[in-house]
């Protein structure tokens, strides 16, 4: 029988390094930008444009008008149906010039625009301070609940709190790496943090628990049936009856968020992009961070056991 618990060391090995990564990634963007991730104007608020074409327009050509004036930080979406012509447009403040010269250039090279039904205001931050400390909550009590619930359903299998622990720390290792994948495309490609990452980071929470259970439950049902086993030997058979179920599921998901990645619209690549990596972390950390953590724990904890008998 393959071993891949065995090989945990390598797992932990080499989650260390991209979770040192992410947080050097995390520092670099502190460092150039004065925090740890890009903030899009969702948070820091700005102009808002909603502009009505008279002819057919493109997200590309409106996102070069824009960043030919400096305005590289947007937030382009159609509004209505594709025959409306009607686009909604969120960047920084811009100055009263910067609006006379967008509107110039839009009807240059765009399509002539509609300057009665388009309109232009500022805006305030859709997404505060209040928005992300609520979603930091949530995933505390998530974290919770989750320790609970493991606790609980496990309560016949000795050590139950091992498992609810060891699945919140693969949580927190999906979620520091989405974090700091996010932030090194923060500086390669401008990406910003948004409403759709705070969706997509809440969204991982649930990708990286799922597998993990499924794994957890596979253990509890195996630890009765083969007894004379050692635990590490049964945990890896888990993982191997499971696993396949796991990369089926996953994979299915996986292919569609990269045919979203490669011909979806640029507004929302970074969103899956995000989910994508932590849907690969999700299932990485299930077999390479949540189980051999739990295996670790016990062979540590008989080791001791040993010890104070001698």
């Amino acid at each position: 029988m393959f071993n891949l618990v065995e090989k945990r060391r390598w797992f932990f090995a080499i989650s260390a390094i991209l979770i040192v990564l992410s947080l050097g990634m995390m520092i670099l963007t502190q460092v150039r930008f004065g925090m740890p991730l890009r903030l899009a104007v969702d948070f820091t608020g700005g102009s808002l444009f909603v502009l009505h074409f008279d002819g057919p327009a493109t997200e590309t050509a409106i996102q070069d008008v824009f960043a030919a004036n400096g305005l590289t930080e947007t937030i382009i979406q159609r509004l209505g149906r594709p025959e409306d012509n009607t686009w909604q447009v969120r960047t920084r403040e811009v100055t009263p010039e910067q609006v006379r010269a967008i509107f110039s250039n839009l009807a240059a090279k765009v399509a002539p625009v509609n300057r009665d039904l388009s309109t232009y205001e500022s805006v305030s931050p859709i997404v505060g301070g209040e928005v992300t400390r609520a979603a930091g909550i949530a995933i505390a009590v998530a974290a919770i609940i989750i320790v609970g619930f493991i606790w609980w359903s496990f309560r016949r299998v000795p050590h139950s709190v091992r498992y609810g622990v060891s699945a919140i720390a693969a949580m927190f290792h999906d979620l520091i790496i989405v974090i700091g994948f996010y932030a090194l495309m923060g500086i390669l490609q401008g990406w910003e943090v948004d409403a759709l990452f705070l969706t997509a980071v809440l969204t991982v929470t649930s990708f990286s628990v799922q597998d993990t259970i499924v794994m957890f439950d596979r253990i509890r049902e195996n630890i009765p049936r083969y007894r004379e086993e050692p635990f590490e030997r049964i945990a890896n058979r888990s993982i191997l009856e499971t696993i396949h179920r796991s990369l089926a599921t996953q994979l299915n998901a996986i292919f569609v968020m990269i045919a979203i990645i490669l011909f979806g619209g640029e507004t929302i690549r970074p969103f899956i992009a995000a989910m994508l990596v932590g849907m690969l972390t999700g299932t990485y950390s299930s077999f390479g961070i949540a189980v051999p953590l739990v295996v670790a724990w016990e062979k540590a904890a008989e080791r001791r056991a040993r010890k104070a008998t001698t």
